[in-house]
């Protein structure tokens, strides 16, 4: 097992990466007589000037919208590209999994390219035939290890050569979009594998574009924009600074709670209440009346705001939002310290934990004076109401309709 340190797992200093694009090209001999001139191009930026340090035992994020030089960062520190300026020093062994196949000969069977990848990782035959069963049981393609990766189709791919890259027990794993290819169970396996990764101290690189997912699994992240480093650090302020770069003032209150605005008035609090304004402690029951009072402190006055509440998974993915101003509720001024209450009748949330955002923003809902994430969380535990999954609580009632004879 790996032994945590403060030491960095990798370390980026001054990275530039540039490539040629090229308008034309001379493909022949021929074409460059006749033009009597080198085939035209322009240089692309891919990163510039990139420095940051992935700490050791973190599972560290790189985001950034298409072309902003994620995976060419994440290709950089894998050695598949050479950068054109700045050093990448790396402690400990690297295993990467970029793309869907790599490593893979479509020819060979899923047996035979689990020794060959294996074999690429760093693996020597001793080490696979000892691992081979749970490889291929991670990967979940036992059916069809004997038949040519060519007939694999891409989730198949994904899942044994992730497995195979994961088994090789490196101190680093690099791993980009692919796994937005596997199915839920696949990429439930793979979550559990890198909380068991930062246990034992080992160090997760990813790339993806599903802010959920890694919001639930990264820890440290980096955001790239056009090759420029943006923003580095903890992954929570990141992420949000990543979802939308309007924001302002992106910042982690001294109650380790991410928030943002103007913060001319700032949300204190939320309670989550009984219907008559009894504490609950956070815990309530599916079907329940549910009072949610939001407290603020309005540090200058603030002219007809709108108070909004919103509700997610604890995946990341929204449930719902209230805005006050969407019901023709009037505020007036906001001065000074108050509150506000926002009545739910039915609590339409199956048992789970479920955090709960808040925010006040403008006259006009177009700035945001103050939004504060997960300032309370809902506890759900089962009530009246009972079906069988999913977040949301529909209240369906069956009805048994036509004929009700008895099927022979």
């Amino acid at each position: 097992m790996t032994t945590t340190t403060t030491e960095a797992a990798i370390s980026v200093e001054s990275l530039s990466k540039t490539f040629r694009v090229y308008q034309e090209r001379n493909n022949t001999l021929k074409s460059a007589l006749l033009r009597r001139r080198t085939a035209a191009y322009r240089d692309f930026a891919a990163l510039k000037d990139v420095s940051l340090e992935i700490p050791q035992g973190s599972t560290f994020a790189l985001v950034g919208d298409n072309g902003s030089g994620k995976s060419t960062l994440l290709k950089c520190l894998a050695r598949i590209l050479v950068p054109d300026a700045g050093t990448i020093t790396r402690r400990g062994r690297m295993a990467a999994m970029l793309e869907v196949g790599s490593g893979f000969h479509p020819e060979l069977s899923g047996r035979d390219n689990v020794y060959l990848n294996g074999s690429i990782l760093g693996m020597n035959r001793r080490e696979i035939d000892r691992k081979f069963d749970e490889i291929v049981a991670f990967s979940g393609v036992e059916e069809f290890i004997d038949q040519p990766v060519k007939n694999y189709s891409s989730g198949m791919y994904v899942r044994l050569g992730f497995s195979v890259a994961i088994h090789t027990e490196p101190d680093i794993m690099l791993v980009d979009e692919i796994l937005a290819v596997g199915d839920a169970s696949f990429q439930d396996k793979c979550a559990e594998k890198f909380a068991e990764f930062r246990r034992d101290g080992r160090t997760v690189v990813v790339v993806s574009h599903s802010l959920p997912q890694l919001r639930s699994m990264a820890d440290q992240a980096a955001y790239l924009d056009h090759g420029v480093l943006q923003e580095v650090g903890p992954a929570r302020t990141v992420l949000e600074k990543y979802a939308d770069a309007a924001r302002s003032n992106i910042r982690i209150d001294d109650e380790g709670r991410v928030r943002w605005g103007t913060s001319d008035a700032l949300v204190s609090r939320v309670e989550v209440l009984t219907a008559d304004g009894h504490e609950t402690g956070s815990v309530v029951a599916t079907g329940d009346p549910v009072l949610l009072r939001l407290h603020f402190t309005a540090r200058r006055p603030v002219e007809a705001p709108s108070i909004v509440l919103s509700v997610d998974t604890i995946e990341g993915v929204k449930l719902w939002s209230s805005f006050s101003a969407d019901q023709g509720v009037e505020l007036g001024t906001l001065n000074g310290a108050g509150h506000i209450d926002l009545l739910i009748p039915h609590l339409p949330l199956q048992p789970g934990s479920f955090p709960v955002h808040g925010g006040i923003l403008d006259a006009g809902g177009t700035r945001v004076v103050d939004f504060v994430r997960e300032i309370a969380w809902l506890q759900v535990t089962g009530g009246p109401v009972h079906e069988a999954g999913g977040p949301v609580a529909m209240e369906g009632v069956w009805e048994p309709g036509g004929d009700r004879r008895t099927a022979r």
